[in-house]
């Protein structure tokens, strides 16, 4: 387990950014685990297009078809039913947020449309955007923007950008990042589809 990895102090603050569901075979032991850090560590969980999906059926009953297609089966089957997800497990999802400031640095899911100002970025770009985001130079005046949501081979260091998500979820790495120096922790994950 990547936690295991860290040196972690109980004073440390952990940021997550996303796809806690749909992205293997034990969404319900992920989100476990997740509720249970929060106990210990002072923690930022970010919203990602997959918890996206799955509130937006859960809540509403609407975009079953596009949760499907991106893994909503394998979260089902992890809790035994739609029906047994723990309430909790709801309030957690409802939880997250769709970014987080700490200094110079926003931390988002997928990124930001460029040259809107955070506060009105849409939740829609916050957990989906990819190209607009990942190919222009200054996504956000005075800030470094930290995603995920885009599989890079290796953490991606772009200007006032860093990708972390380097593919876990397709056999690569799953990768945390210290904020202040920039060093990089990783474990080789198996393919999981």
């Amino acid at each position: 387990m990547l936690l295991n990895l860290l040196p972690l102090e109980k004073s440390d603050r952990l940021i997550f950014l996303g796809d806690y569901v749909d992205r293997g075979p034990d969404s319900k032991l992920v989100l476990n685990k997740l509720i249970s850090l929060r106990d210990v560590y002072d923690c930022v969980f970010l919203r990602g297009n997959h918890e996206w999906m799955m509130l937006n059926y859960l809540d509403e009953g609407r975009d079953f078809e596009l949760w499907s297609i991106n893994g909503a089966m394998a979260t089902i089957r992890s809790y035994g039913g739609i029906e047994k997800i723990p309430r909790e497990h709801i309030e957690f999802l409802h939880s997250t947020v769709f970014y987080h400031v700490e200094t110079d640095f926003v931390f988002v899911h997928a990124g930001v449309r460029p040259s809107i100002p955070l506060e009105k970025q849409s939740y829609f770009d916050l957990v989906w955007i990819r190209d607009e985001f990942i190919f222009c130079d200054e996504p956000l005046k005075d800030y470094t923007v930290v995603f995920g949501h885009t599989p890079f081979e290796k953490v991606f260091f772009g200007k006032n950008k860093i990708g972390i998500d380097t593919g876990c979820v397709y056999g690569g790495n799953l990768t945390a990042m210290r904020l202040y120096d920039r060093k990089i922790f990783q474990i080789k994950c198996g393919d999981l589809r």
